[in-house]
């Protein structure tokens, strides 16, 4: 589903980008997908794990789960991509430097209700017609008070509603 709809976006203005990252598998589908286009792929992660604020946040996450990766190993494995950008740190202050851009794809996999509400409230109005969000963890069980709550909230008056899918997943699609 995820390269599908990232195939879709390929004619979409803008670039491309995930919030969270782990050990990049996602990020190589991606890089893939994008590889002999014009698009960039931007990828945001701490590369280190949870952050302190897992452990109050409804996820069930504590800080440093998934804690095993690191930007390095991250970079030496999406190395024979181009325009594969990263920025480590945290959501939303990694987004600064891009306030002016525009995406075309955006895959958001942060598990957390405040990460998950950051990515929502910089991505969505940066979206270009026709592109996409997909929110990873919406129809998790163990994410129902965390990723799909901040979906929920921030679309709940947008013109553009969650498509949920049997995967999971659910998918914004910008209206042209």
């Amino acid at each position: 589903m995820l390269r599908q709809f990232a195939r879709q976006c390929l004619h979409v203005a803008g670039d491309y980008a995930e919030c969270g990252v782990y050990k990049g598998g996602t990020a190589h589908l991606l890089a893939d997908t994008v590889r002999g286009s014009d698009k960039k792929l931007l990828l945001f992660d701490t590369f280190g794990g949870m952050p302190e604020s897992a452990e109050s946040d409804a996820s069930g996450h504590r800080q440093g789960d998934f804690g095993d990766t690191s930007l390095e190993s991250v970079t030496q494995y999406l190395a024979g991509f181009e325009g594969v950008q990263f920025y480590p740190g945290f959501i939303p202050a990694t987004f600064e430097p891009f306030k002016d851009r525009r995406f075309a794809f955006v895959h958001v996999d942060v598990d957390l209700y405040s990460s998950v509400a950051d990515c929502c409230e910089f991505f969505y109005d940066r979206l270009s017609p026709g592109g996409i969000l997909v929110f990873d963890d919406y129809g998790f069980k163990m994410y129902r008070e965390a990723a799909r709550r901040a979906v929920e909230e921030f679309f709940t008056e947008k013109p553009n509603p969650p498509i949920v899918l049997p995967t999971g997943q659910a998918v914004v699609i910008k209206a042209t």
